[in-house]
């Protein structure tokens, strides 16, 4: 009995061209994407979607245009929107310049914050928290019924040494309060924050699957995480940066291929999930997230020629010639430049004859 031959399917060809099938795989729709983005009025204002954010990603930006967080609480907290609700207001950051005026007098050289009653009712904050928050600028500080008023401290200098023979000396400079010292600070002011987590606002609860989570503005991952009703495991941030900084480089892979693929998904664009798998291992195998651009992985390639066709030709070409760089015609490009076969696909088999012995 013939024993049956098992099947076996093969992923993908040898020597395939994975690459530009995934440069064309998501260039090609990215350039219809441009049209869509502007039909997104309402959806575009919160986060960047269509081809900004798309270039965004590949780009490697250290902050996106818009950061959002998705912070998720531990079942406790999830189930009921008042306890959810609780938690966004204890975590969105309130500035000074949201519960008070802050205005500066530069005849006095003096900075006065006027508390707002109804604005700090409805926010939560009570006067003495905003007290608290202005005692950490170096001032004199004067309290009134519902307003502090702030007299900067003259800023002296380090102490400087005079000449070698009068050692034990030391000068001490005070430097003169200027009005551009208290317009400074009185922006300072205004941007301090008296409750909260810094880097996170506008959070709001929103209902998932079987539970609320809060989506804010902004990221701090580790701020966020500190709340005792947030579930450390659970956060998201769509600033890649931020996720590879504190959960490494497998976790900035998995967001860049979630990022991209919402983008594609929004546009009603279909890419195979594998592409996108292909660039996000390209830009993050390094140990660190990469730029795909002439700052990242295409100016690093190994051709001279392969470099030179991306951009910055001149400076690729004068850099291998002084430095006497061999080009080995490894890639793409390099081959096709000089007009040789493509080692790629066919084009890499080689083909060897036995010829026959003499008798």
């Amino acid at each position: 009995m013939m024993k049956s031959m098992k099947k076996t399917s093969v992923k993908i060809s040898p020597f395939e061209a994975v690459g530009v099938v995934c440069a064309q795989s998501i260039g090609e729709p990215g350039t219809q994407m441009t049209m869509r983005t502007f039909h997104y009025a309402g959806v575009a204002e919160h986060v960047p979607t269509g081809l900004p954010r798309l270039i965004e990603i590949v780009d490697a930006k250290k902050e996106p245009k818009k950061a959002i967080i998705d912070i998720y609480l531990k079942s406790s907290y999830a189930r009921s929107r008042p306890e959810a609700e609780k938690v966004a207001k204890e975590l969105a950051s309130i500035f000074v310049s949201d519960v008070a005026d802050v205005e500066d007098d530069l005849e006095s050289l003096t900075i006065k914050a006027t508390f707002n009653e109804k604005d700090g009712k409805a926010q939560g904050v009570t006067f003495s928290m905003l007290k608290k928050a202005l005692e950490s600028f170096p001032a004199d500080m004067k309290v009134d019924d519902s307003s502090i008023t702030l007299k900067p401290l003259r800023e002296t200098k380090t102490p400087v040494k005079e000449k070698a023979a009068d050692k034990d000396k030391e000068k001490k400079e005070k430097k003169q309060l200027t009005a551009k010292a208290v317009r400074r600070l009185t922006q300072k002011v205004r941007d301090s924050i008296v409750r909260g987590v810094p880097g996170i606002f506008k959070a709001v609860v929103l209902k998932g699957q079987d539970e609320y989570f809060i989506r804010a503005g902004g990221f701090n991952v580790i701020g966020a995480s500190e709340h005792s009703a947030v579930d450390p495991k659970r956060i998201y941030t769509n600033n890649i940066k931020e996720m590879e900084r504190v959960y490494g480089i497998e976790a900035a892979r998995n967001a860049i291929v979630r990022e991209t693929k919402d983008v594609m998904d929004m546009q009603k664009l279909f890419v195979d999930i594998r592409h996108i798998m292909l660039i996000a291992d390209a830009m993050t195998y390094g140990g660190m997230v990469k730029s795909i651009g002439r700052h990242g992985l295409s100016g690093e390639k190994v051709g001279v020629l392969g470099r030179a066709a991306f951009e910055e030709t001149i400076k690729h070409l004068i850099n291998a010639s002084a430095f006497a760089e061999e080009e080995k015609l490894i890639g793409v490009t390099e081959n096709i430049i000089v007009g040789q076969t493509v080692p790629v696909g066919t084009g890499k088999i080689k083909l060897v004859m036995k010829m026959p012995k003499k008798k």
